[in-house]
């Protein structure tokens, strides 16, 4: 009987010390994960790159036995920590305030939240200036479908975006105005893209090329396409087939950022057929 309880008591402490090595390896990992999107972004990860490959030349020189170049690495080690102490102090303070505030580990939902809002100002900003001056845009942005077909037959440019950079690809008489930007996660994947043209008999007679393009992408994948009217500087998006048409500015933001990071696009939206009349 004591064999059975001094065998199930260690059995337990087996169960309980691997609960605790799981936690525990859990909590590094996320420690890890969060200062990584921490310095996301930042000059410190070049040094992270850095510190690896000295790691793995202070590995190998282990290894084969190379006393010069081992000592080199090892005094890079031994001193690189207060190098870096030094050279990031105003990152460390920072992430040890934020630590302080306990907004360190809630750092990387507001970077998401500030990233896109720069996103769709971008946008909107580009949007607004192409449609006071009536110059032709058609942007597309990827959701869960892929655009990889389209982008291939464009100009690859994975830029980042900004509302300078897509004005400038829509100037006329430029190399890349005609055809289809399409953006991919935060980034301008491609430009004078060329996309499938609706046939829908629906469609109103009114409408160019680029509505056409437009609800044609929208009708094969879930893509979200903005369109600006060369001829009257209407602002369009289309969403899942259906095609939005004369929207101000505010209503464009207001659609995009629903669409493209999520909410109830369809309760701001009117019917299908009913958005493809009208004025262009």
């Amino acid at each position: 009987m004591s064999f059975i309880n001094e065998f199930t008591q260690f059995t337990n402490n087996q169960w309980v010390r691997m609960v605790l090595n799981v936690i525990d390896i859990l909590l590094v990992w996320l420690v890890i994960y969060n200062i990584l999107i921490l310095i996301r972004g930042t000059k410190a990860v070049q040094l992270l790159k850095g510190i690896f490959v000295i790691i793995i030349i202070r590995i190998i020189t282990v290894y084969f036995g190379l006393t010069t170049l081992g000592w080199m690495t090892k005094q890079v080690i031994e001193f690189g920590f207060l190098a870096i102490i030094i050279i990031f102090q105003p990152e460390l303070r920072r992430a040890l305030e934020q630590l302080g505030r306990g907004k360190l580990f809630a750092r990387s939902n507001m970077q998401e939240e500030e990233e896109q809002t720069r996103l769709v100002t971008a946008m909107s900003k580009s949007v607004s200036y192409m449609a006071k001056r009536r110059i032709g845009a058609l942007i597309s942005i990827e959701r869960e479908t892929g655009l990889n077909e389209y982008i291939e037959t464009g100009i690859p440019m994975y830029s980042e975006i900004s509302s300078e950079l897509i004005i400038n690809i829509f100037i006329p008489n430029t190399p890349l105005h005609d055809g289809a930007v399409i953006v991919q996660k935060n980034k301008v994947a491609a430009a004078a893209c060329y996309l499938p043209l609706s046939e829908s008999p629906f469609i109103s007679k009114e409408l160019g090329t680029r509505h056409r393009a437009a609800i044609g992408i929208s009708e094969v994948t879930d893509a979200i396409t903005v369109v600006v009217s060369e001829e009257t500087g209407a602002i369009s998006l289309t969403i899942n087939g259906d095609l939005h048409r004369d929207l101000s500015i505010e209503e464009f933001e207001v659609r995009l950022r629903n669409a493209w990071f999520g909410g109830a696009t369809n309760s701001v939206g009117a019917s299908k057929w009913g958005l493809w009349g009208g004025k262009k």
